[in-house]
């Protein structure tokens, strides 16, 4: 499949109140499919991009699911292995007016038991990208392996490797382990997404400049300032593209959605601020709606 984006990560169901009341209120709740990768998968997808995710799940109805829906986007899902032995992974979105509390029931799930013999299962031959995120190496020490060891085989073959930092404080044993884990793994990606609020509470780095000198990549850097827009750093270069004022419903999974649009138009070959500026387009479908994902069969929009 020449062209293809491969994904790989935990994907699991998501449990959302439908009247966008708290988990202790709300009387209707609604089933979704969920994961930063596969989310990734999808809009790539539905932008016209060939895309791969591989993952592990659960021989439960849960899993059967989450594989239906992303394979009905249009992605590849030959990757994805089915665990007899593990569930699928489960979380909860609570909202308030504080903002939206996520609650995981993931330990021991099928992706976390990944591991380095499922980089079989990862085809990169006629891949252009190899798109991860700090999740899957905080899932479990397997899974740690399998990304470095992705990385590897991706720099062997040429495949460009996408790096989302992605800290979740809640899957890592200590601040510093994971500043260090996902300092190291940046560097060795040659697109990187981060947050600059995780710059400064991983490394104290407070603005883009300086987790760009922290980091100092060896590719390119995109940190992402929320409703204040994004700066990327390709070269001696620096652009940056504020984000487009619009009414936030809820922020979680808008920053899978920027990586998509910016990887989109990376693949299609548009400038800098393209680049940019579709991500914006296509994070703020997330930031207006309750799910992490908002079908983008085309950019009108968006």
């Amino acid at each position: 499949m020449t062209g293809t984006t491969v994904c790989l990560g935990e994907t699991m169901a998501q449990v959302t109140p439908a009247d966008g009341e708290g988990l202790e209120r709300s009387r209707e709740l609604r089933l979704a499919v969920a994961g930063a990768e596969s989310t990734v998968a999808q809009y790539l997808a539905d932008l016209g991009h060939r895309s791969a995710w591989v993952s592990r799940v659960g021989d439960d109805p849960l899993g059967r699911r989450i594989v239906a829906v992303v394979a009905g986007c249009g992605v590849d899902v030959g990757g994805v292995r089915v665990d007899p032995d593990a569930p699928t992974g489960l979380y909860l979105k609570d909202p308030g007016p504080d903002g939206t509390r996520v609650h995981y029931y993931r330990r021991g799930s099928a992706a976390s038991r990944m591991g380095p013999t499922d980089a079989e299962r990862v085809d990169l031959a006629g891949a252009r990208l190899l798109h991860l995120t700090g999740i899957t190496p905080a899932l479990s020490e397997g899974c740690a392996e399998l990304v470095e060891l992705l990385m590897e085989r991706a720099s062997q073959a040429g495949v460009l490797v996408s790096f989302d930092v992605n800290h979740r404080s809640a899957l890592w044993s200590s601040l510093e382990h994971a500043a260090t884990a996902l300092r190291d793994l940046a560097r060795r990606a040659d697109l990187v997404f981060v947050g600059r609020d995780e710059g400064e509470r991983l490394w104290g780095a407070a603005t883009a400049e300086e987790i760009h000198a922290h980091l100092a990549p060896r590719g390119t850097l995109v940190v992402k300032d929320g409703e204040v827009g994004a700066t990327e750093f390709a070269g001696t270069g620096r652009k940056f593209v504020p984000a487009p004022a619009i009414e936030v419903i809820e922020a979680v999974g808008a920053g899978d959605a920027f990586a998509a649009g910016y990887l989109s138009g990376f693949l299609h070959g548009s400038g800098s601020a393209e680049r940019l500026a579709l991500g914006h387009r296509l994070a703020g479908r997330t930031l207006r709606s309750i799910e992490d994902y908002v079908p983008a069969d085309t950019l009108e929009g968006t």
